[in-house]
């Protein structure tokens, strides 16, 4: 209804899977990373775990949208509760074979054969299994036989795993050890930061032809992230029913009033706009990482070129092994921002109702903030490692270009 009303060309908020409106978070970009790594590998396992709604399956359907049919066959299993013999005639089954009524021996030559015949023909084969938190451990074990298949010692099957969170604990059993030892990378989608809401919210209303009516203030997208805590499906559920509201009362502009009215008619907890962050030593990260990573000055001499090359190079060298801290802490710092947001949000709604306890919203707060703080001080405390690298180099440079100006001194 609300489509036909603000002219939009499709529903942007179907709470169905669509790789068509994949959005790239931070989280997602990582996850991403790590699947394409995977890919890459072409062996062992990927396990991507999130979750209900966190975007696990959008996510894979848009790597398979990017990768090329012709040279890698993906196919997918969405689990139930089956046992070991049963996951074999599933992945059989998705590799278009017909395995009725067959013993467990043959299935396995025929999944076999199928593999061989795909690799004899320059081809990879996937097979993604989702909602892996429902296997048992004998249904996980017979994925894991099946990806003991090779020729020639490449390997024929590559499995990526996606899961809700207690796969993660399923896998840390004892009785997985061997598959823990195939898993070449891993990573949890968490929710999406708050800066990140608005974004996603434009860019879904944009692939259905937005025009900008309704606008949405930034108080409102403050309002829905503090009711879903940033997880996508939940922001999909929200944001839908808000602009079905705006649809019957003719609103042009969604405000945090018009999400509040959607919140308490749908019986959430929050519903209350974030706080304002106070400054934080960690908002001028960008420019220490910039100064940081600044050419240094050098020595005019070419003798000397080699030697610095040699040096930096090591500087390289040391600062891949170990990343900026700035850089590498700053997406961990935001996210606390964003919870330590949410948390005001929350302290300020316990004032006026008595179901949530203020004292306990007020302990989690002080162990956020003291997170922060740590974040921050490590920052600034490698940071100042790292110039002191930098520094003891250019003076080094400097030493020998002095040295080496001296006979050149005594001999005029």
């Amino acid at each position: 209804m609300y489509d036909q009303f603000y002219g939009l060309q499709g529903r942007p908020f179907q709470l169905t899977p669509d790789p068509h409106f994949y959005f790239e978070s931070a989280t997602h970009r990582k996850a991403l990373s790590y699947l394409g790594y995977g890919l890459a590998q072409g062996e062992g396992f990927i396990v991507i775990t999130g979750d209900i709604g966190a975007g696990k399956t959008t996510l894979v359907g848009h790597l398979m949208n990017t990768v090329d049919a012709a040279r890698l066959t993906a196919v997918k299993i969405v689990s139930t509760q089956v046992e070991g013999d049963d996951m074999l005639r599933l992945a059989a089954q998705s590799f278009g074979l017909a395995v009725d009524g067959m013993p467990k021996a043959q299935i396995l030559r025929q999944i076999e054969g199928y593999l061989h015949t795909q690799a004899r023909a320059g081809k990879r084969t996937l097979l993604i299994v989702d909602e892996a938190q429902n296997l048992p451990i004998s249904a996980i074990e017979e994925l894991r036989m099946l990806s003991n298949f090779q020729l020639g010692g490449q390997s024929l099957l590559q499995i990526f795993l996606l899961g809700q969170p207690e796969f993660r604990e399923l896998v840390k059993s004892p009785e997985l050890e061997q598959l823990r030892q195939r898993v070449i990378a891993t990573h949890h989608l968490d929710p999406m930061m708050r800066r990140e809401v608005e974004p996603y919210i434009l860019h879904r209303l944009s692939l259905v032809g937005w025009n900008g009516e309704p606008q949405f203030t930034a108080e409102a997208f403050n309002a829905i992230y503090a009711a879903t805590g940033g997880v996508p499906r939940r922001i999909n559920v929200l944001t839908s029913r808000v602009l079905l509201l705006g649809a019957l009362d003719q609103l042009s502009v969604i405000d945090a009033d018009a999400v509040y009215a959607v919140v308490a008619d749908m019986g959430a907890d929050a519903d209350v706009t974030p706080q304002p962050m106070a400054h934080s030593v960690l908002d001028e990260a960008e420019e220490l990482v910039e100064l940081v990573a600044a050419p240094q000055p050098v020595a005019a001499d070419p003798a000397l070129s080699g030697e610095v090359t040699a040096l930096r190079a090591e500087i390289d060298a040391m600062r891949k092994a170990r990343p900026e801290p700035a850089a590498g802490l700053r997406e961990e710092i935001a996210s606390l921002r964003a919870e330590i947001e949410t948390l005001r949000a929350e302290q300020d709604f316990a004032r006026v109702v008595p179901s949530v306890d203020p004292e306990a919203v007020k302990d989690c707060f002080a162990l956020v903030e003291e997170r922060l703080s740590t974040l921050e001080f490590r920052v600034t405390e490698q940071d100042t490692a790292l110039r002191r690298v930098l520094t003891l180099l250019v003076e080094w440079v400097e030493r020998e270009e002095r040295m080496s100006d001296a006979p050149h001194s005594a001999a005029a």
